[in-house]
């Protein structure tokens, strides 16, 4: 049987569109034991993504949380950003099945999430699913190094 620790350092970033996403996913986080950091945005006035994902990426890759859930409306643009800091590795994330493989196959440490593309409770799930998925290591390791060459 595997030991595994559950609770976690996670950040949360997102832009107005997904706003209410965020704050329902950052209650779901803390009821489950985690701890959270919001980098805003902190309502639905409009406001420009990058502002927003980027410092919540940046977290995750000076190792200051272990993972990060990023929003938005599509999802895509955060995904963007997330991923161009070095040592991130952001999935997109539409349904269980590519949380489930962004953590197996991937790592993933940041999942991207648009709130004009699914419901809120398949969100919540697709995080439930992404933080109790571990990676499977093996064959995947050599292709995340690459990443990073």
């Amino acid at each position: 049987m595997i030991n595994r620790r559950t609770e976690m350092k996670i950040a949360l970033g997102s832009d107005h569109a997904g706003f209410e996403y965020k704050m329902a996913i950052g209650k779901f986080l803390a009821a489950a034991g985690h701890e959270i950091h919001d980098f805003g945005t902190y309502s639905t006035e409009p406001v420009d993504y990058p502002d927003f994902i980027r410092p919540a990426a940046e977290s995750v890759a000076r190792g200051e949380f272990e993972r990060a859930v990023v929003l938005g409306g599509s999802g895509n643009g955060e995904a963007m950003v997330a991923n161009r800091i070095r040592g991130v590795r952001c999935a997109l994330c539409w349904n269980v099945e590519t949380a489930c493989l962004g953590r197996q196959h991937n790592d993933a440490n940041v999942i991207s999430l648009g709130q004009r593309m699914i419901g809120q409770e398949l969100a919540l799930e697709i995080v439930r699913v992404w933080l109790e998925t571990p990676f499977e290591g093996g064959r995947h390791i050599r292709r995340l190094e690459k990443l990073d060459e």
